[in-house]
């Protein structure tokens, strides 16, 4: 047996060999098994061209996957809701049910169901493969939708190719990207809120909520119709001018891609859809999920690896998607969905808890993914730390391109409660920050759309408390005000830095949105008050707001200009736990931060190269809402010392306020030369 390269990175894995080579085996025997016709995964994957609703030249095909049924029907607004002769589907065989109409049998807007018997029962459903579900405003009923627009849409970027960059995330979410107190849609996120992401600097939106889901206040994490972009929010032509706008200026859309469950609703969505309940999902008590009042897809069907395969590749070739981020990962994975076990040693993720078909599913959508598109970006979410989910296939892994770091926002969450500032351990901060695997990409983030949900607090409402609503006028002074914007500049810019190869920030967040989201529901009175983005409180040029946007935007441009996130060598240079003194070079870069609440520190000095050095970020600039104490034109001029012991010997001496950080930059020193 070839030893994998996950196993040759990491000694640790070795005991373990075995049983990683077992999986890298079994979903290649599954790979060759589906394909055994098709002759890819690229070719297998295109259910959707097959199944569902289309229109050709002279009539309308149906096709559906229901095993179970006894008979299926349609029926709409184009035969009163009834069934009737003319629209009978007919089993042609392996559980697939088809019917033909002529084009005036339905046009584009009508509204439909299907309607399926089965042994001792029947019921009303909508397609597994429908493209178009909406909800009746009155009745609050979804159907699906006849979607046939005179044309097809068409792409300004037709063959847009993400660049090979390390990607800086915009979590975004289309209804709650306006101001109103209602539900946005996809042409004001693309009028208003695109070139608010260009200016502040991301090169990557992370669309959530895409995929249908019957209650708004799941944030899309329910879904019914997988195939049907949200109609809430506006048309399936909506959502590709969005993401051809965001292509035109350069900007990669992922979807947030939600394969870990699926919503229990019946006539909405998949749960007994032709009668059985092991038909998508398993039976028993792997059937729920504990935690999420959810239905487990059965990965270990190949029929149902086909529907998902199929959605993977739905999405990009039809909305031209650049990638995806799934959402639960850590549940697919084991047969607990990670609930049980804090996963503190190595063998936790070996010991026969893991789900090896639903393994096996992710490799093979990984594989398929960039097959389709090579230079697609996929993200995992999963918080056990798995080793080898972002790692490639041929050497042992899942086959994703990054995995969120999801203990950092944890991290901070809790020394800010639980920890005074004046006690933050500087060494404790690098190392969590730090703590990842080195042959793995991870993005960074201080805090997603998790953070700022009801009964959580984000960063900047923790450290402000009640005083954001009273003290965030320029002109007005606050010392809890002045702390917070000071804590959410550092904690940014130290996350950043050492983020590994990728960051990400929830919209609004990085001007210090305040409050929480709370969606529409019984318990608010259906309220949208804390549903919405005020973007307006960004924009004031009399509010502390300002500063902080202000601050990410001049972060993210020193980001993309030093190609920080590209550098992978991270290099410890000063830490002083007791003065809360951290620094650290990356790529050309030196970073110092002063942690201390209290102590600022004149002629600080940090070993470094000698040379020339100037400062290339303050986060004390007046521009960031700081006291701009610090002479931002200097040129600092390193002192020598002589010290056998030292890697550096030579001081780069400073004045670095509290709670502030500073980058340098060596300046590049002029070379003559003598004839």
């Amino acid at each position: 047996m070839e030893k994998l390269n996950i196993v040759l990175n990491d000694p640790w894995l070795e005991p373990f060999e075995k049983i990683i080579f077992s999986r890298y085996q079994n979903a290649h025997q599954k790979e060759a098994e589906l394909t055994r016709e098709s002759g890819s995964l690229k070719e297998f994957a295109s259910g959707y061209l097959y199944f569902g609703l289309h229109r050709s030249a002279d009539h309308w095909l149906m096709r559906e996957w229901a095993p179970n049924a006894t008979s299926i029907s349609v029926r709409g607004t184009f035969n009163d809701w009834k069934d009737h002769p003319d629209y009978q589907f007919r089993k042609i065989g392996e559980g697939i049910w088809e019917l033909m109409l002529d084009l005036d049998k339905m046009k584009h807007g009508d509204l439909y169901k299907l309607h399926m018997r089965w042994k001792g029962g029947e019921g009303d459903r909508i397609p597994a493969y429908a493209r178009r579900v909406v909800q009746d405003e009155k009745t609050l009923i979804f159907n699906a939708q006849v979607w046939s627009p005179d044309g097809t849409y068409k792409w300004k970027i037709k063959n847009y190719t993400p660049p090979n960059r390390s990607p800086i995330v915009y979590e975004a979410h289309a209804g709650m990207a306006t101001e109103e107190y209602r539900v946005g849609t996809y042409k004001e996120f693309t009028k208003h809120i695109i070139p608010r992401i260009v200016k502040a600097g991301y090169n990557t939106i992370q669309l959530m909520a895409v995929m249908e889901h019957p209650y708004y206040g799941s944030f899309g994490y329910h879904v019914s119709s997988f195939y049907a972009p949200s109609s809430r929010f506006g048309t399936p032509e909506d959502l590709k001018e969005l993401i051809d706008t965001a292509h035109k200026h350069d900007i990669v859309v992922i979807m947030d891609l939600v394969h870990s469950h699926a919503v229990k609703n019946e006539m909405e969505g998949l749960n007994r859809y032709d009668g059985s309940r092991y038909q998508f999902f398993h039976e028993g008590e792997r059937r729920n999920h504990p935690a999420w009042d959810s239905l487990c897809f059965n990965y270990g069907k190949s029929e149902v690896v086909h529907f998902l395969l199929s959605n993977c590749k739905y999405w990009l070739d039809e909305f031209h998607f650049d990638g995806f981020r799934f959402d639960g990962v850590t549940s697919m994975l084991y047969f607990d969905h990670g609930l049980s076990k804090d996963f503190t040693e190595y063998k936790m993720y070996y010991d026969g808890n893991q789900d090896i078909d639903a393994i096996t599913y992710l490799v093979l959508a990984n594989k398929l993914i960039h097959q389709v598109k090579p230079e697609a970006i996929t993200v995992a979410e999963e918080m056990s730390g798995m080793p080898g989910t972002a790692a490639p296939i041929e050497d042992g892994g899942l086959g994703f391109d990054y995995r969120l770091a999801m203990g950092t926002p944890d991290y901070w969450i809790k020394i800010i409660k639980e920890v005074p500032d004046e006690k933050w351990d500087v060494g404790s901060i690098f190392y969590e920050l730090t703590r990842k695997r080195h042959d793995e990409k991870t993005i960074g983030y201080t805090e997603s759309h998790d953070q700022a949900l009801v009964g959580d607090k984000t960063i900047v409402f923790r450290l402000m408390d009640k005083e954001i609503y009273f003290n965030m006028q320029k002109n007005k002074s606050n010392l809890i005000v002045d702390r917070a914007i000071a804590l959410h500049k550092l904690i940014r810019l130290v996350t950043i830095t050492t983020a590994g190869n990728g960051y990400l920030n929830f919209m609004g967040n990085e001007f210090g949105h305040p409050e929480w989201i709370d969606f529409p529901r019984a318990g608010n009175n259906w309220s949208y008050h804390y549903c919405r983005r005020q973007w307006s409180l960004a924009d004031s040029p009399d509010l502390k707001y300002q500063y902080l946007g202000n601050f990410d935007k001049n972060m993210l441009e020193l980001i993309k200009e030093y190609r920080i996130l590209e550098h992978p060598d991270l290099c410890l240079m000063h830490e002083n736990k007791d003065g809360q003194v951290l620094a650290f070079k990356r790529g050309e870069l030196i970073f110092v931060f002063n942690f201390n609440p209290d102590h600022s520190y004149e002629n600080y000095g940090i070993q470094v190269q000698p040379g020339k050095y100037n400062i290339v970020l303050d986060t004390d600039s007046v521009l960031f809402g700081g006291s701009g104490n610090v002479d931002e034109s200097m040129v600092y001029y390193t002192t020598s010392f002589d010290d056998s012991k030292l890697m550096y010997n030579n001081y780069l001496k400073m004045y670095i306020p509290a709670r502030t950080g500073l980058v340098f930059k060596k300046i590049p020193s002029k070379t003559v030369y003598e004839l």
